[in-house]
């Protein structure tokens, strides 16, 4: 397919800013991806589309406080600087992208919070945005790594808000987010609440959990007009023995796997046997989805409405169809539906 496929026109007033006043009463589109059919609910209202024993399953990985603003030495220049993933825990080593870039050069020094609690020293570049950073630090790496969260702020994507507040502390982490190293957070997983779960525990639907780092890969645009040639940036997935074998299982048994959200989709399709089972796994994967695609775990998927041309909308329309899924996006526009991070979700079954 091409990447023109994917765009509409989305009024910047329809992207959510801040998020609804409780998690669980978002609205909620339900798109039946065989008929096309289209409901209109709040979110809360998902269990009455799931059976005892359907398996739920969740990405828990937690935002970590990627943001960091600091200046450059003699200049005293501001600078962005947006931790991507660390290199080398001894030499205290991260690959960063900076902002604005052009004043950012080999051998610079930035220095970050009150008395320049913490300095790094600039020793490669990456990209046209990113760098090599070297922290330097007296301390243990534990005391290190403290300094560096504590001096950072949650990455809130900037066609939300320039800069983090305090309400998103919690709201821009699910609740039950536990492994930290994600740069962006599984938007879908937003609308689950502590009463929901309860909810869910007394129909017997089952859950299970998963991790993927979500970097900021997400919101890269995608260059290349035939899609078959983009390539997604590497992110470390984890699939423990135990989820494994509750989907497993439950595929098995004839229940549905519910997967909320697309990292939760592509980490469920990054290794599939030819039993259609997955396994236990450690590793990376960059898979990208988009129409036409067969897939071989998920029944149902909960999404977020996601933005024009973005890797999130190719993937949601693989699942519930090309047709099915722009012509609901059309009526979502025209509902008044919130779309982003913060937005209102799609369940597709």
């Amino acid at each position: 397919m091409k990447l023109s496929q994917f765009y509409f026109e989305l009024p910047e007033e329809m992207i959510a800013k801040y998020p609804a006043n409780f998690r669980d009463e978002s609205r909620l589109m339900v798109l039946n991806k065989e008929t096309g059919e289209i409901e209109h609910k709040i979110f809360k209202e998902i269990i009455d589309y799931c059976n005892p024993h359907d398996l739920f399953v969740f990405n828990d990985a937690k935002v970590f406080p990627a943001r960091l603003y600091g200046n450059k030495e003699k200049t005293g220049a501001e600078i962005e600087v947006f931790l991507l993933r660390e290199l080398n825990k001894d030499q205290r080593l991260w690959d960063v992208l900076v902002d604005p870039a052009r004043k950012i050069r080999i051998g610079n020094k930035l220095y970050f919070g009150e008395n320049d609690a913490l300095v790094a020293e600039v020793i490669d570049n990456t990209t046209s945005r990113g760098r090599t950073l070297r922290f330097l630090f007296d301390g243990t790496y534990e005391e290190f790594k403290q300094t560096l969260l504590q001096l950072g702020e949650l990455p809130i994507p900037k066609w939300i808000r320039s800069r983090a507040e305090e309400c998103d502390t919690e709201r821009f982490q699910t609740i039950y987010a536990s492994k930290e190293g994600a740069v962006a957070c599984p938007a879908a997983g937003l609308h689950f609440s502590k009463i929901l779960f309860k909810k869910m525990e007394l129909k017997d639907i089952d859950t299970t959990f998963l991790t993927l780092y979500m970097s900021n890969a997400h919101f890269h645009n995608v260059d290349v007009e035939d899609l078959s040639k983009h390539k997604m940036d590497s992110e470390k997935v984890i699939i423990s023995a135990e989820t494994a074998d509750k989907v497993n299982k439950a595929k098995a048994n004839g229940n549905r796997i519910f997967a909320v959200g697309i990292t939760t989709v592509r980490a469920l399709e990054t290794y599939v046997t030819t039993q259609n089972e997955i396994k236990e796994l450690d590793t990376w994967t960059n898979r990208f989805i988009f129409p036409p695609y067969k897939f071989s775990i998920p029944d149902a998927v909960i999404t977020n409405f996601h933005l024009p041309s973005s890797t999130m909308l190719m993937n949601a329309a693989a699942f519930g169809g090309y047709d099915n899924v722009m012509n609901a996006y059309k009526v979502a526009i025209e509902e008044g539906y919130r779309f982003g991070t913060y937005g209102d979700a799609m369940l597709i079954i």
